[in-house]
């Protein structure tokens, strides 16, 4: 049975800026340092946990490219530790986790994969998409953050905000 981590797949998290003073903020992508996604081919069933408490910014963005010098390591850290702490309530809900109903493959080489993910403590059946690139899977799929409890990190009044739905895009 497969299992994929950070040392052979990715998981991030693209969050996107929003309110009067978005101009001065950065969108962002986050990073998973711990997950894990088990395939078992036999049954047909995929599972994957995510360790919120391993979410860190990753690079900050701008325009849909990477933008590396527009944030400090310091200020990364910042940044990683409110959404540990405020929004995600890590210490509270340290993991994220997924199990598949159904796994159908599909004709361009992909999978139609549906399940329940729990997160912050709620559950919801989503529907994914895999694509296949290269020998690996692809996984894009939008979360609107509300749907699981979540309230997205608002500061200055709400004149700075993060967009109630975030990417979350997986390779295995």
């Amino acid at each position: 049975m497969p299992v994929y981590d950070a040392s052979v797949a990715t998981c991030q998290i693209f969050t996107f800026k929003e309110g009067l003073l978005s101009p001065m903020a950065h969108d962002l992508r986050l990073a998973a340092a711990r997950f894990s996604v088990e395939v078992d081919e036999a049954r047909s069933q995929i599972s994957a946990s995510v360790d919120t408490t391993s979410l860190g910014v990753d690079v900050p963005m701008k325009d849909g490219s990477e933008n590396p010098g527009a944030l400090s390591d310091a200020d990364k850290q910042k940044i990683a530790a409110q959404i540990r702490e405020d929004v995600l309530h890590s210490s509270k809900y340290p993991t994220a986790t997924f199990r598949s109903h159904s796994v159908s493959p599909r004709p361009d080489g992909g999978y139609a994969i549906a399940g329940e993910l729990t997160l912050h403590g709620a559950k919801k059946l989503i529907e994914i998409v895999t694509r296949p690139d290269a020998g690996r899977q692809h996984v894009e799929f939008t979360l609107h953050q509300p749907d699981f409890g979540i309230t997205p990190f608002r500061a200055m009044l709400g004149t700075l905000k993060i967009q109630a739905s975030v990417e979350v895009h997986i390779v295995v």
